[in-house]
C-alpha cells in the first residue's frame, strides 16, 4: 500500500425492492448494521438503479403494482451484466405455483412474510458465502 492510499473495507451491497414503505424500513433495520441496502418502491426503480449499478444481491417482493416481482425478474434476467445477481425473493404467498414461479427464474431462496430479522440476515449470508450462489434446484 502506497503512502496516502487507505485500505477501505467492502461491505456487500444489497437491493431491496418492495412496494409497502414498512417493509423496506425493516429490512433495512435489519440489515444496515452488516450491508450497505439500497431499497426501491417499484420493479421499474429496480430496473433503473440496476442500470447503473450492480448490487451483490437482490431481495425481491413478489406481488407488486403494475410490475410484479416476477416481471422484474424476468427482466433482470435478460439484462447483460446483470442475470447472475442472486435473488431472494420475499413473499407472503406460500402456495406451490408461485415457489415454482421463483425457481424457474433462478431464485437462489425465498423468505416468506412476515420475516425474522435474524433469519432474513441467515439467509442472505448463506447465499452471499463463496459458492454458495447457486438458484434452488427443483
Amino acid at each position: 500500500m502506497t503512502q496516502g492510499t487507505r485500505r477501505r473495507s467492502y461491505r456487500k451491497r444489497i437491493l431491496a425492492v418492495d412496494d409497502a414503505a414498512t417493509i423496506l424500513l425493516r429490512i433495512t433495520d435489519a440489515l444496515e448494521k452488516y450491508y450497505d441496502v439500497v431499497t426501491v418502491n417499484s420493479g421499474a426503480r429496480a430496473l433503473r438503479f440496476l442500470e447503473q449499478e450492480k448490487p451483490d444481491l437482490i431481495l425481491l417482493d413478489i406481488r407488486m403494482i403494475p410490475k410484479d416481482g416476477f416481471e422484474t425478474l424476468r427482466d433482470i434476467r435478460a439484462m447483460e451484466d446483470r442475470a447472475d445477481i442472486p435473488v431472494i425473493m420475499l413473499t407472503g404467498m406460500e402456495d406451490r405455483k408461485s415457489v415454482m414461479e421463483g425457481i424457474k427464474l433462478g431464485i437462489c431462496d425465498y423468505v416468506l412474510k412476515p420475516f425474522a430479522a435474524d433469519d432474513l440476515l441467515e439467509r442472505i449470508q448463506r447465499v452471499l458465502e463463496p459458492g454458495r450462489q447457486r438458484p434452488i434446484q427443483y
